[in-house]
């Protein structure tokens, strides 16, 4: 038989028939075990852990089959208690796969302590964006007679002074002494009323 009539015979078109339909089955089989083995379809919605403890999340996660890596505590917070998640990642609403771990930030027991900048005789632009810069934030601005306008000349800390280098907490409102940009005293020349010469005062009587 010559390969052209083998190749149009019944036996070589069955033997390819039965040879796709194996292929196919395989295929079929194969993304069957595929789609088993990565929980295709199986996805589990990240819940919110925001303001959590430790515990509360592992408590959460595990009923999930998550798991949760502590990455870092992060500076203190006030609207979040102590020791709580403030950061996630997965997001809250995210969609993963059974056994992902979700990485978590706390918060901190407390506001750390800062040192105060020097601040004395920089302008009122120069020193909010210092504080700030350090955590610290603007209090009350007051003005006193100076020639320096918008001069720092003295820095508060509940009613007291404060110096250079002394520690408040992380938040702290520091209030602003500033010169107002007048004369701290008036020279008051009164020409009219001062004798130029002796022969200028008044005769006693």
């Amino acid at each position: 038989m010559s390969l052209r009539n083998y190749l149009i015979s019944r036996v070589f078109l069955l033997q390819v028939f039965l040879a796709a339909a194996i292929i196919a089955v395989l295929g079929y089989l194969f993304m069957h075990w595929l789609t088993f083995t990565t929980n295709h379809g199986n996805e589990i919605v990240v819940p919110n852990l925001s303001k959590l403890t430790e515990e509360q999340v592992e408590e959460k996660l595990d009923g999930l089959d998550l798991s949760y890596i502590l990455l870092d505590s992060l500076d203190y917070r006030n609207d979040y208690p102590k020791y709580s998640v403030i950061q996630q990642d997965p997001l809250p609403g995210a969609k993963v796969k059974e056994g992902r771990k979700v990485y978590i930030k706390i918060n901190s027991s407390g506001f750390s302590s800062v040192k105060i900048p020097d601040l004395i005789e920089k302008t009122y632009r120069e020193a909010v964006p210092t504080l700030k810069a350090l955590g610290l934030e603007e209090g009350t601005i007051t003005y006193i007679p100076n020639l320096g306008r918008d001069m720092v000349l003295d820095m508060r800390y509940k009613g007291r002074s404060i110096r250079p280098g002394d520690r408040v907490l992380k938040s702290s409102k520091i209030d602003l002494v500033l010169g107002d940009g007048k004369a701290s005293y008036e020279e008051d020349v009164r020409t009219d009323s001062v004798p130029e010469s002796i022969d200028e005062m008044p005769d006693e009587q």
